[in-house]
């Protein structure tokens, strides 16, 4: 794709002082600093979207009753319910890639059956990363959000002139959206199909690249022709869900792992007695094409239509108002270069543990799997907010609003650490418990549920750190380019579980590989963190950090007082029952004595809620 002009202005408008009076900015819609927590938008971008709880309706400036001053805003009515939707999709999501595991564990055991799929599996993992969840949304949600603000702005004055430009109803230019759109796509199809064609021949040396000791490299190699599919169809769904998330549209791209997984059991159950496990790869490709078909006609419907009032305020705008860098929009190597060579980057970190783990006993990668998939739930749904709010961070950067940047950035990262440190005190607190109920049926048996337990609770060491990388890396590139610096942070992680994993595998084993995976997340986040404070977002690192340790705290007594609580009973729905109403009481707790951030405001939230329903 080629790199016709860079993705935002050369020249930002200023960001306006905190203490400012509200008034208009010029021909955006926006307000200023006085409504800095008003996520309004009077421009196209958000027209039509106000009866979407995703898109939400326009929300009012929030409050902050109750909260010290300078701390940043609440959600106003539209995050609210846009994380709302996300977050009830997101658990489905979820709770369907339960099902899914489940039903493999089932279906398959943990054997060299699995581990084989297992390794075919990495081609959709790292093209979720790559193409849905980082590479992709971190390249194009700027590059949408831009293009709308050149939307907003040009339509702004074309309203105002409209009636003055009689000589422009034949005229066709496109807007900057559709304009991104026929650069971008076409050309993205081209590279993903003929990536995937590549996948498709090359599935047994790949095959031999990924895990070298993999004793049925033919039953992976077959599986691998058959999820190397999802490099087009995750591609498609990725551009889809950035283009529909800075349109502020968040059902669609929030439902696609329902209609994944949803599609993998089913082709599952009904094929795994005649194909056995390569039905789960089948499952992969065919819930790949669900992703993209679920979010198709949202994404049409949002491309502007060629009326003649839309084709003259279009021709307005391209002859009075000109763009600031003076072309057309463009998504090139240079932007897209640091995003990948970063997802890359945090992708290899489970390329590494399956290379390593594939000369240990079989069942050790299936081991690393369950326990990495259910450890990283909380991670997952700590990104929730995240995922929400990143379009509105990259706008309010765009339109140079530095302070709303910031405060977002500072709020994101204490909620984010809420919801992962809590989540990941209760894996803790009721690993085994929750592996049984999970898996433990079938051909996956106890020796399996409690070494996957084993390991899972050695992976949530890392899940701060993995959490603070997905939360972290969005303000990196939100900017107008892309810089390196995460990558490097990233490689410099890498390189650190490459190291400890090397020395740990041998006398640990399963156990030496994810306590590397944490130990290289986590250096990966520490330098992210420092990073972001001085090179894009003036956030003040010393006070996150603080509060991050706070909460650290909180956690690990959280975990002690629910792994007690559920020692208590036999039966693993009751221990997990109550292993977790203790993690969620005692984190409370101490996260209130020590002065975490952010539970002042969620418990008065609460309180206000639970008053206003009596």
């Amino acid at each position: 794709m080629t790199d016709t002009a860079p993705r935002h202005p050369t020249t930002s408008p200023p960001a306006v002082s905190p203490s400012a009076s509200p008034a208009p900015s010029a021909g955006t819609g926006r307000t200023s600093a006085g409504s800095r927590g008003d996520t309004r938008h009077a421009s196209a971008d958000s027209r039509g979207d106000t009866q979407h709880a995703s898109a939400g309706s326009r929300d009012a400036p929030a409050t902050s009753r109750g909260r010290p001053p300078g701390e940043a805003p609440a959600l106003g009515r539209f995050l609210a319910r846009a994380a709302a939707v996300t977050a009830v999709l997101t658990a489905a999501g979820s709770l369907f890639g339960l099902l899914r595991d489940q039903s493999i564990a089932r279906l398959f055991g943990a054997d060299a059956d699995t581990d084989a799929f297992l390794v075919a599996w990495t081609v959709p993992e790292l093209a979720s990363t790559l193409l849905i969840e980082d590479a992709m949304a971190l390249v194009l949600v700027p590059a949408f959000s831009l293009a709308l603000s050149r939307r907003a702005a040009g339509e702004a004055r074309a309203d105002g002139a409209l009636l003055d430009a009689p000589g422009t109803d034949g005229a066709r230019t496109d807007d900057p959206v559709r304009a991104l759109v026929a650069a971008t796509l076409p050309r993205l199809s081209l590279v993903l199909a003929g990536a995937a064609g590549l996948l498709v021949l090359a599935a047994p040396q790949v095959v031999r690249v990924l895990a070298p000791g993999l004793p049925d490299a033919g039953t992976a190699a077959a599986c691998l022709r058959l999820t190397a599919l999802t490099v087009l169809t995750f591609g498609l769904a990725g551009y889809f869900s950035a283009a529909l998330r800075a349109h502020r549209h968040f059902v669609a791209p929030a439902a696609i792992y329902v209609t994944y997984n949803a599609g993998i059991i089913a082709v599952m159950y009904a094929g795994h007695a005649l194909w056995g496990v390569r039905a789960a790869a089948l499952g992969v490709a065919v819930g790949g094409a669900l992703m993209v078909l679920v979010q198709l006609p949202a994404f049409l419907s949002r491309l502007p239509a060629r009326r003649a009032r839309a084709r003259a305020r279009r021709a307005f705008r391209q002859r009075a108002v000109a763009m600031p860098d003076g072309g057309a929009m463009g998504v090139g190597l240079g932007v897209v270069a640091p995003v990948v060579t970063f997802a890359v980057s945090r992708q290899a970190q489970v390329l590494f543990e399956r290379f390593m783990a594939s000369s240990l006993p079989a069942g050790a990668i299936s081991h690393l799997n369950y326990a990495q998939k259910v450890a990283q739930l909380p991670m997952v749904l700590s990104l929730m907010v995240c995922t929400v709010t990143f379009p509105v961070v990259a706008r309010a950067m765009a339109d140079g609003e530095a302070e709303v940047a910031r405060r977002r950035v500072e709020r994101d990262l204490a909620l984010a650490g809420i919801v992962v440190l809590l989540g990941a005190a209760y894996v803790v607190a009721c690993a085994p418990q929750l592996i049984g109920l999970l898996f433990e049926r079938g051909a996956f048996d106890a020796r399996d549920t409690a070494a996957t337990a084993a390991v899972m609770r050695v992976y949530t060491c890392g899940l701060l750190g993995h959490s603070m990388v997905g939360a972290l890396v969005r303000p990196f590139f939100s900017g107008s380019r892309p810089p390196w610096f995460p990558a490097a942070a990233m490689g410099a992680g890498l390189a650190v579980t490459a190291v400890a994993g090397v020395a740990a595998a041998g006398p640990w084993g399963v156990y030496g590989i994810a306590a590397a995976n944490a130990l290289g997340i986590t250096t990966t986040a520490a330098l992210l963190l420092r990073g972001l404070g001085a090179r894009v977002v003036a956030i003040d690192v010393p006070r996150v950090a603080a509060g991050l340790l706070r909460l650290l705290v909180a956690a690990g007594a959280a975990a002690a007082a629910g792994r007690l609580a559920a020692g208590l009973f036999s039966a693993p729905l009751a221990a997990a029952a109550v292993g977790g109403a203790t993690v969620l009481a005692a984190f409370a707790a101490v996260g209130r004595l020590v002065g975490a951030p952010e539970l002042p405001y969620l418990f008065a939230t609460v309180t206000r809620r639970i008053a206003h329903v009596r």
